[in-house]
């Protein structure tokens, strides 16, 4: 591949592996498209999926997955963790390699255009390729979740959505489509049970509330353990590393006498990412991702 873009639509579905894997199905049959990673989580009843490509291709099984999901997924009766609003919650595109961010967001455009005219989906842009202010944000889009966006959409100007009719697809909802750069989703697991712990490290660590830059965090209970966790999306890994966020989110569990029992990355991780994890722990001087193996075995 010449030009490459990355999409990682998120689907809210993480409970029927059959429907998960139809989804999948249609991503898998657009050639010149190269599926990466795929997760499901019970709790927060919602898939993951990476994948990259040309970008027309990419565009093409971005808009499949789409059509796939609104015909299996029922928001009506989903019940998970996670906020959500849609069947295909939200589908960016990141560029990586020989494409541009204006690329990237002409292509959420038309994607999310056919999505409205072919599907009968609202879609609202966001990130680079949001039009307005109030949906730059995801968590701005997504306030209310399915439930509430019901009856604001309809009836707020300011919650009209940028393709589509002002009213919720019955089953699948809304659609939000961006551009963006690459994230680290990342989550951090708490020996307890109590939510309003979570909730509110989650506040401590957030920029939006006064904490790390490009860091957004929310808590959510994982019931199948008994726990709770706080989940991050650190948008730009740079800027705000992995461990950075991690050490702060230790410390304020620390004052509540909670432990940290686990870490989970969502998705592919950039490799100097996880480098600069391993120059902060082991005290490494000088050392370079080129000094990883496997950075060599495909040159």
């Amino acid at each position: 591949m010449d030009r490459i873009v990355e999409c990682i639509p998120n689907f809210s579905e993480g409970k029927r592996k059959e429907v998960i894997d139809e989804i999948v199905g249609e991503i898998k049959k657009v050639k010149g498209v190269r599926l990466l990673d795929v997760e499901s989580d019970v709790d927060h009843n919602r898939s993951v999926v990476t994948f990259i490509g040309e970008p027309k291709a990419v565009a093409e099984a971005a808009f499949l997955a789409t059509k796939k999901a609104s015909e299996l997924i029922d928001l009506n009766i989903h019940k998970g963790e996670h906020p959500r609003i849609g069947a295909a919650d939200v589908i960016p595109f990141v560029p990586i390699s020989n494409v541009t961010m204006e690329e990237c967001i002409e292509l959420a455009k038309k994607v999310g255009k056919r999505i409205a005219d072919e599907l009968d989906i609202p879609v609202y842009l966001y990130e680079a390729a949001a039009q307005r202010q109030g949906c730059v944000n995801l968590e701005d889009i997504r306030k209310g979740e399915f439930e509430g966006l019901k009856k604001e959409i309809e009836t707020n100007p300011a919650r009209k959505p940028d393709y589509g009719p002002a009213r919720l697809h019955k089953t699948a909802g809304a659609t939000v489509v961006g551009a963006r750069e690459p994230l680290v989703a990342f989550n951090v697991n708490l020996g307890t049970d109590d939510i309003e712990i979570a909730k509110s490290i989650a506040k401590t660590v957030r920029f939006s509330s006064g904490g790390l830059r490009c860091v957004k965090a929310k808590g959510f209970e994982i019931k199948q353990r008994n726990i709770v966790q706080v989940s991050m999306n650190l948008t730009n890994y740079k800027e705000t590393p992995i461990f950075t966020a991690y050490e702060l989110v230790k410390s304020e569990a620390y004052k509540y006498g909670v432990p940290v029992v686990g870490c989970e990355i969502i998705g592919l991780v950039p490799l100097d990412a996880m480098v600069s994890v391993a120059n902060f722990y082991l005290k490494l001087e000088n050392f370079k991702k080129e000094q990883i193996l496997e950075t060599h075995l495909w040159e």
